[in-house]
């Protein structure tokens, strides 16, 4: 579950991690107000649970209170397209007016999950304000990674490792350490998969400041947090994220045209694996689950057929618990009931009734290549590109 960048700065703020003076506003005249409040000058933000906004113009100066109300005006019941966005782009509700700061340098902070070292993982660089995975690409050398220790946790050594690798003056040493701490104890108390502070801006008077946050907290702990579950915004996720949701079905709108229904998270990694192989990309993460009906099969092939960029469609399953025949039933069911929109599909079924199912799409007159093994789908998929 994703938040607003100004909820993640009062949950940092809560913890000691020290942020630009303001507060969010719902209309001009509050944002003009706010701005009077900060000296007359301020920074206003629109608040989407999206990056890129100061490119697509969601990210506004100004030197008086009465440019504050217009920026706000501008952007408040707009929508905002980022490259993080689809075409139709997020509504804006709300902006964050903030005090204007002197920064002198910016760095990158953020905390995640890394599988590989099974918990907690640092990740720290001296190119701030730029995208993580731009840096990652061009210039990996300037990313600094630090796993946390389960038991122990965030250690002051570690801090000072950190401290040394961003080459910061002597004097931010402590502080970055105390800084990392918090964002760590945030991390764990609210059972996040992700916290990011990018930029964490150096002043020209030697402070810190988390300029911009995010802060997403696993889906599968939400139920642990009602004070969070408050702060959830349905109207920036993806329509159909939401509609899956509905009906427990996992998925991810990505920015591919293959569309991808697979009954398992590692199968559905591999099938993702697949596509790029055969030099397409996937338009979703789709996971069904063991214990789906035909019903939901059929739910999920909707979902994705609803998706204007898909263009084919990719089925990996493996018969287990979700038998191959229910899950060529559920193909077919979703054909009956949106015929106008089915797309050439690719598909393997190993398992429990697998030569019942592809028998009942070898039989169908849908534009279906049935396939064995993966090095056949991905090319059978490239075939269809």
């Amino acid at each position: 579950m994703k938040i607003h960048e100004y909820q993640a700065k009062e949950i940092l703020a809560s913890q000691g991690v020290p942020v630009p003076k303001g507060r969010v506003a719902s209309t001009p005249e509050e944002a003009a107000e706010i701005t009077r409040e900060l000296g007359g000058r301020s920074v206003v933000k629109a608040q989407v649970h999206a990056g890129g906004r100061g490119k697509a113009g969601g990210i506004k100066v100004v030197s008086s209170a009465e440019e504050a109300a217009e920026a706000a005006k501008a952007l408040i019941g707009s929508s905002i397209v980022t490259h993080q966005t689809g075409p139709e782009g997020v509504p804006i509700r709300s902006v964050l007016v903030e005090e204007l700061v002197d920064v002198a340098s910016e760095l990158y902070v953020g905390m995640a999950i890394d599988g590989a070292v099974e918990g907690v993982v640092v990740i720290a660089s001296a190119a701030g304000g730029m995208e993580i995975e731009e840096v990652a690409e061009t210039a990996p050398e300037k990313i600094l990674r630090e796993p946390v220790d389960p038991v122990l946790g965030f250690q002051p050594f570690q801090g000072r490792k950190l401290a040394y690798g961003l080459e910061l003056a002597p004097e931010l040493v402590r502080p970055i350490s105390t800084l990392l701490d918090s964002v760590y104890n945030v991390f764990t108390d609210n059972d996040c998969s992700l916290v990011e502070i990018n930029p964490l801006g150096v002043t020209s008077d030697g402070r810190l400041l988390a300029m911009d946050a995010k802060l997403n907290v696993d889906d599968d702990a939400v139920f642990r947090h009602r004070d969070l579950q408050q702060l959830h915004d349905p109207e920036q996720e993806d329509a159909l994220e939401i509609e899956a949701r509905e009906f427990d079905i996992n998925y991810v709108k990505l920015d591919g045209d293959v569309g991808c229904i697979v009954n398992g998270a590692g199968l559905a990694m591999a099938t993702m694996d697949v596509t790029h192989a055969a030099g397409a990309a996937p338009a979703n993460f789709l996971d069904i689950g063991g214990g789906a009906d035909e019903a939901k099969v059929a739910k999920a092939l909707k979902i994705v057929l609803s998706d204007a960029d898909v263009k084919r469609v990719l089925i990996n399953i493996f018969g287990g618990i979700l038998r191959c025949d229910v899950a060529a039933r559920g193909v077919l069911l979703a054909a009956e009931e949106m015929p106008d929109a089915m797309r050439p599909m690719v598909v393997r079924m190993l398992g429990t009734n697998a030569d019942e199912g592809r028998e009942l799409l070898r039989d169908s007159n849908l534009d279906i290549t049935l396939v064995d093994n993966l090095n056949q789908a991905a090319d059978a998929i490239g075939k269809l590109g």
